[in-house]
């Protein structure tokens, strides 16, 4: 006996045609798959993990190369091994590797500086076209002398732009559209992260907050194979260890809490302060008349001259963090070098040389939750908890506000420390420290070097869209020898340019009232070669729109 239709399905569905509509949305979505080159995208993914791990690993022992050259060592010990050197090598040896960094942005590099996580973020709206591949790898070499030297950077940023061009450029060799362009620059991007910090979550989740800009499920299987492969090799050539290896801290009380929310406005405070640095002393910078190879000596020098006083500044800095994070550091040594890491970093980046605020962020951070521990512990010992605690959380709040990364600069963190039994109180000072910074500069650091370059991505995708839509995405051809409808051009009339941007072109149209305008070359101003419709601009427009929208969705 047929039964009658179930509570939950009122609609009473034959079997024969239910199981023919199922098999019809199998076949589609199977078909869906494949035309959207997903298989070779995640193919691709695994050798984009490979070959950037690969190229991160090289980027790191170079820089631990040419540190060799002043130090004697290679290792990330760089106070330690300061302090067996004359002071003349420590003030030199910046200026020194300024000299090679000033003449390979002269004579080498085609936009006379570094690239960093800012030029990733921008080519994201154009599917990565704009990371060329020996731009990138001089670019990459300008940061290994740069760090090498002493410059107080980071190296983070550097090896993301690094494995994003490689990942672009291998990219170029298939057709693909402009979605899985994106994809396998995301792709290059986990695998940097993954490789350098040891730590494959954050670099899946760095790939998807600051670059992709969203978390498409489409996406996540082929950079999370990327950070997988970029982790495995990266463990089999520096081993299975994270990059700080501190004591298991504990919260010791819940009434604690109040004082963390504190912290976070401590790091806030600090974050605002150390953005103000790096764009304040970038202004003076570019207000100074020197040629641009001289620029990194005579920034060289002043490093060279903070490190004579504290060669904690110098490098990378992980000595002096993993030292704060285990609590070594005293209380006045803290505050000091707070201030010597803000200025020598400000003065490193705003002179030209190669590297990221990343490991500034994560050092600045450290030092903030260090000196703050110290005082809550001396105003209230019987409930403080370690200072090294605290230093796990300023950490964190640092690098998330200035960066503009709350969710994988917490997941670094944890994976950098193993220190996931924090979580509540890392969320709390990231999440105050974040929100304040945000109220203040109203901007993260990556979008503030856009800014000044007039990418303004702060407002949106649609911002960068009319930037990168050029005219002649939407014009329409004319015939040869046809003049169209306005007949001769003369000087006076208005056009538009083939390779103007939509933006300018959508002025244009507002401005003369028209509803079509006549399209030339730059080269033959007089000669119309195509016409450009009011709303066939509007309409392209929106399809761009669109098709971004589904790809976040997807």
């Amino acid at each position: 006996m047929a039964k009658g239709p179930s509570p939950l399905f009122p609609f009473k569905i034959p079997v024969k045609a239910g199981v023919t509509a199922i098999a019809a949305e199998l076949r589609l979505n199977v078909r869906h798959f494949h035309h959207s080159k997903a298989p070779l995208i995640w193919v691709l993914a695994l050798f984009i993990g490979a070959i950037v791990s690969w190229a991160a690993i090289f980027f790191r022992e170079l820089i631990g190369l040419v540190q060799m050259l002043w130090l004697g060592t290679s290792s990330e010990a760089v106070v330690t091994a300061v302090a067996q050197v004359p002071w003349y090598v420590v003030m030199l040896a910046p200026a020194a590797g300024g000299l090679v960094v000033g003449l390979l942005l002269h004579f080498v590099q085609p936009m006379q500086r570094a690239s960093s996580v800012a030029d990733v973020i921008e080519a994201r709206a154009s599917a990565g076209r704009s990371l060329r591949f020996w731009p990138g790898m001089s670019s990459a070499l300008i940061a290994a002398l740069s760090l090498g030297s002493g410059a107080s950077a980071g190296r983070e940023g550097p090896m993301v732009h690094l494995g994003a061009t490689i990942a672009t450029s291998l990219g170029r060799l298939f057709s693909l559209p402009d979605s899985s362009r994106r994809m396998l620059l995301a792709c290059g991007v986990a695998s940097a992260v993954s490789a350098s910090f040891n730590a494959p979550i954050a670099g899946v989740l760095f790939a998807h907050e600051v670059i992709l800009g969203h978390y498409a499920l489409s996406a996540l299987p082929p950079v999370a194979i990327a950070a997988v492969t970029g982790t495995v090799f990266s463990r089999l050539w520096f081993g299975d260890v994270a990059a700080f290896i501190i004591p298991a801290y504990q919260i010791t009380s819940y009434w604690e809490f109040p004082a963390f929310a504190l912290l976070g406005l401590a790091c806030a405070i600090v974050s605002i302060l150390f953005q103000f640095a790096l764009t304040g002393t970038d202004w003076v910078a570019r207000n100074i008349p020197l040629p641009l190879w001289l620029r990194p000596v005579t920034g060289g020098l002043a490093v060279g001259a903070i490190g004579l006083m504290f060669p904690h500044v110098l490098g990378v800095g992980y000595e002096a963090t993993d030292e704060a994070l285990k609590n070594q550091l005293p209380l006045t040594l803290l505050l000091a070098l707070l201030v010597a890491k803000t200025a020598a970093t400000a003065i490193t980046l705003a002179s030209r040389f190669g590297g990221g605020v990343f490991s500034p962020a994560l050092y600045l951070g450290a030092m903030t939750g260090g000196a703050f521990g110290i005082i809550a512990a001396a105003a209230v010992p019987d409930m403080a908890s370690s200072g090294g605690l605290y230093a796990i959380l300023g950490m964190g709040a640092v690098a998330a506000s200035v960066l503009g990364a709350p969710v994988s600069t917490t997941m670094i963190v944890f994976e950098l420390t193993g220190g996931y039994g924090l979580s509540m109180a890392l969320l709390l000072c990231v999440s105050i420290a974040t929100g304040i910074t945000q109220a203040v500069h109203g901007r993260s650091f990556f979008q503030w070097q856009l800014e000044m370059r007039g990418v303004p991505l702060k407002d949106g995708l649609h911002r960068m869209l009319v930037r990168e839509v050029r005219v002649d995405d939407f014009m329409t051809p004319l015939a040869p020898g046809d003049t169209g409808e306005t007949g001769p051009l003369t000087p006076d009339m208005p056009v538009l340019f083939t390779d103007e941007t939509l933006d300018k072109a959508l002025r244009r149209f507002d401005e003369t009232g028209q509803t079509r305008l006549p399209v030339v070359r730059r080269s033959a101003p007089l000669v119309p070669v195509a016409t450009a419709f009011h709303v066939h601009a509007l309409a392209h427009y929106n399809a761009v729109l669109i098709k971004a929208a589904e790809e976040e969705h997807r």
